[in-house]
């Protein structure tokens, strides 16, 4: 089953979303909260989701888990001494894979961080669980929401749809 979900992902990486199915402008939704959220929503129905960044000139892509809203923005959560947070460092541009199952999600994002301890507590509270190994307080504790983001909802079956938030 994992080989057959990791095939799936690299295939859904190099042909992208239906290229049968062009997007109509009722397929295009403009910048929204209700956007957003439905995002975040598909997203947190998954059981990982995975982003890419880069290193020099080679991608770099991995398992995430924790995505959440505060204050009108979608944020991740990771630790600024991993590889992943260097490389947003150095370029903040990513992109984000989801799957259910059954239709994918693609979103094109730029990361900013949120150095807030505000932000920080109110994903660790989202995610309990995380607490053992990450605080509000530490400098460790890294969360990024996302800005400029384009989203596409796709399947084999059916048109794509894309937002914006």
């Amino acid at each position: 089953m994992k080989q057959i979900f990791i095939a799936l992902v690299s295939a859904l990486i190099l042909v992208g979303c239906n290229k049968n199915a062009a997007i109509q402008p009722e397929n295009y939704k403009t910048s929204s909260p209700e956007n957003m959220k439905e995002v975040c929503d598909f997203i947190k129905a998954c059981p990982c989701y995975y982003i890419a960044t880069v290193e020099g000139d080679q991608p770099r892509v991995r398992p995430f888990g924790t995505v959440n809203i505060f204050e009108d923005k979608l944020y991740i959560q990771t630790g600024h001494k991993k590889n992943v947070a260097q490389q947003i460092a150095t370029n903040p541009k990513v992109e984000i894979c989801a799957f259910n199952g059954q239709e994918w999600l693609r979103v094109s994002a730029t990361l900013v961080d949120d150095p807030r301890v505000e932000a920080k507590r109110a994903m660790l509270d989202a995610y309990p669980e995380l607490q053992s190994m990450y605080s509000a307080e530490d400098d460790n504790t890294a969360v990024f929401y996302l800005t400029n983001a384009i989203a596409r909802f796709c399947s084999f079956t059916s048109p794509e749809k894309v937002v914006e938030f």
